[in-house]
């Protein structure tokens, strides 16, 4: 079970989280609702170890991740750029993880090749990543994060960039993959109707009052 206690992050003075608390149990997908600036974005952050929290704590199963670096918590992390490694063909950035743990080359080839079927793109291996369309970069991004098998998942508007028909299409697609997978994720997103098909329970953040004036 992920969980994140009284989290606060600040940015000149400002706080972005103010004593956020999060529960996810195993196998369970949790949406986290909320306008732009309201800090979805800095909370996968703090639980991913990008960004160290002000105050507060991520655990683990009561393991308290403090100093714990992002590759050794076991976490994937889908951004909503996807940010796919322009140079490699689509076998070289699913198979990356894998490659950074020391896994022998058939065995990267293989899972590399299971993940592609799994998210609709079977013999893509060597399509260059430019030449794909925003749901198929999507779809590798994916592919990507679930190839080491982490322990949760966590997405930041993975589909906030694509167009209303891919986008309601993946939407039932990527709740189908996590049900069949039995994932533990958190899934970002400003789309209530996003959150609410995706997440077996959806957490709302609210948005931060505006500044007085000066």
């Amino acid at each position: 079970m992920l969980v994140v206690e009284g989290a606060r992050v600040a940015f000149d003075g400002v706080a972005v989280l103010d004593g956020v608390d999060l529960c996810v149990a195993t196998g369970e997908v949790v949406g986290v609702l909320g306008p732009s600036g309201c800090g979805k974005s800095t909370l996968l952050r703090v639980v991913a170890g990008l960004h160290v929290p002000d105050a507060g704590r991520v655990l683990w199963d009561g393991e308290d991740l403090a100093g714990t670096p992002p590759h050794q918590r076991r976490f994937g992390l889908v951004f909503q750029d996807y940010q796919l490694f322009p140079h490699r063909d689509v076998a070289g950035n699913v198979g990356f993880g894998l490659r950074m743990l020391g896994l022998p080359k058939p065995e990267v080839r293989s899972r590399t090749s299971e993940l592609l079927e799994l998210v609709g793109l079977p013999g893509y291996e060597h399509r260059r990543v430019g030449t794909l369309s925003g749901g198929e970069q999507q779809r590798v991004a994916l592919a990507r994060s679930l190839a080491p098998e982490p322990r949760l998942l966590l997405l930041d508007e993975p589909l906030g960039a694509l167009d209303r028909d891919l986008h309601d299409r993946l939407v039932v697609e990527l709740r189908e993959l996590f049900e069949r997978l039995g994932i533990t994720a958190v899934h970002v997103t400003h789309d209530r109707e996003e959150a609410a098909a995706i997440g077996d329970r959806v957490v709302v953040l609210p948005g931060r009052p505006p500044r007085p004036p000066a």
